[in-house]
């Protein structure tokens, strides 16, 4: 199964002269200019194994005879990976009478038949744009920001056994695991530095204990000695393709 990226009811969308918007150079001309774009409110986009993701963008210019439209708002990352939406699914309100922000939004459906090669979609896309004013100035823009695509992280922590008498051993295991595009399922980690953290009872700061590190499989397993009532966790920092974590807080009963 592959990652389908697709723009709000379009995909890839062959312009006049057969290229997409993606194979189109920086341009334009007049004094109309772009002066800010978001996506997904400034976060990565973070996509798991089966929901639908979308991800709002907004595109702001200026000149100084108004903003007619924006006709596309396009995505690429890691080749072949794509997503577009054309001017029908874009939205433009004025902030002014020279300045307006046009909004779209592009899709990301990891359970989708068709689409792009999966797993390869995670890390930094370019979001390029077509801008166009009242008085025939346009602006093009193949990298008018950038974003990032990750997959979906998930963590478990287990403190055992509990209750234990202090002083003695408690092993805390779990599994860090990220989606996998290619077959639509959560699959373990692999040789990832996860910090071992403890909050003490009627504390609300968990404090750093060790790193680990996770196994072929993304299995995690330490121990440490038994000293006072609290809750451990595992936390991931996160890479550049999956997000960071904290597993929900164990509790330990320390007799």
């Amino acid at each position: 199964m592959r990652l389908a990226l697709l723009g709000t009811g379009v995909a890839l969308v062959a312009t006049a002269t057969g290229a997409t918007a993606a194979q189109a150079t920086d341009g334009g001309a007049g004094d109309i200019r772009i002066d800010k774009v978001v996506v997904n409110g400034g976060k990565p986009v973070v996509v798991g194994t089966t929901r639908v993701v979308s991800a709002k963008v907004s595109v702001t210019a200026t000149d100084d005879s108004g903003i007619a439209k924006t006709t596309y708002i396009s995505a690429f990352g890691p080749t072949p990976n794509f997503a577009q939406v054309w001017d029908d699914d874009i939205t433009c309100v004025k902030k002014s009478a020279t300045t307006s922000t046009c909004t779209g939004t592009l899709t990301f459906d990891p359970t989708a038949a068709t689409g792009f090669v999966g797993n390869s979609a995670a890390g930094t896309w370019k979001l390029g744009t077509l801008v166009s004013a009242n008085d025939y100035d346009y602006i093009h823009r193949d990298a008018a920001t950038t974003f990032r695509v990750q997959r979906d992280t998930r963590l478990t922590t287990n403190a055992a056994p509990e209750p234990v008498k202090k002083g003695r051993t408690i092993t805390v295991t779990g599994v860090l695991s990220r989606a996998d595009w290619d077959t639509n399922k959560y699959a373990g980690y692999a040789k990832q530095k996860v910090t071992l953290q403890f909050r003490k009872k009627n504390s609300s700061t968990y404090t750093n204990v060790k790193t680990v590190t996770s196994s072929s499989t993304g299995t995690l397993k330490t121990t440490v000695k038994a000293s006072q009532d609290g809750y451990f966790r595992y936390r991931f920092a996160g890479t550049s393709t999956a997000p960071a974590i904290a597993a929900a807080g164990d509790y330990v009963d320390v007799r």
